[in-house]
């Protein structure tokens, strides 16, 4: 896998059954896997270990948002599994997230820190409903700044926001981009989608990829294809 794109699929299950059988499908050549809150709460840390003895890296997609104690202490505990990424709340703030950093520092091994700014299934409605006051661009500027200014190493955010996102961030950020979806899905939950190629063309440098490939017929070979149009391997 090159260093400018990386893929990691979306473990979107609630039994360490399914899980295990779409990671013994796949290759750990061709993708690292996203476990998140569904998975983890269902099954625990043993299902990252599982994913790690099979090769896999590990992006842990459980969004801290809790006082900057609590998620110091998380982020501790979650790099003490070893995993290759951890995310939490920019919404959360300043102190919480230079908490997280500093959680990740006690630890001798030391994940990529991300943070989500606002969530693809997220719209303006949504925002006034929490109160936000800012236009859905203004607020994801906002915070995506807030980000870079406690030292942490990427987003997660729409593809599509990378048009205007892109050029105000440090070009060592890793962009995390969910919602990819390809011309002939059904439409679902989330409402910010982007094709694998459209992430890419954008700015994308780790695309999260769910239903696509785990939904499909053969998910190795939709990897593979996905894979093929952005990579050209």
């Amino acid at each position: 896998m090159t260093k400018e794109v990386r893929i990691f699929v979306a473990l979107d299950y609630a039994d360490e059954v399914s899980a295990r059988q779409i990671i013994d499908h796949l290759s750990p050549k061709l993708c690292g896997v996203k476990i998140g809150k569904e998975l983890f709460t269902a099954v625990g840390p043993k299902i990252v270990e599982y994913a790690q003895k099979k090769g896999f890296e590990v992006f842990l997609d459980l969004k801290y948002h809790d006082i900057p104690n609590t998620v110091k202490k998380s982020c501790q505990s979650a790099a003490a599994l070893g995993v290759y990424m951890v995310n939490v709340h920019a919404l959360g703030g300043s102190e919480m997230m230079i908490a997280a950093k500093e959680g990740l520092a006690l630890s001798s091994h030391k994940p990529l820190l991300i943070a989500v700014t606002l969530l693809t299934s997220h719209d303006q409605k949504n925002l006034e409903e929490m109160g936000v006051q800012k236009n859905m661009r203004e607020e994801i500027i906002h915070l995506a700044n807030n980000v870079a200014s406690c030292g942490l190493d990427g987003i997660v955010c729409s593809a599509n926001d990378l048009k205007f996102l892109k050029s105000l961030l440090p070009s060592t950020f890793t962009f995390v981009t969910p919602g990819i979806r390809l011309l002939d899905s059904a439409s679902d939950d989330q409402k910010r989608i982007t094709t694998p190629e459209e992430a890419v063309a954008l700015g994308s440098t780790m695309l999260v990829i769910g239903r696509p490939v785990t939904q499909s017929k053969d998910p190795n070979a939709a990897l593979k294809m996905i894979r093929k149009k952005i990579l050209g391997d």
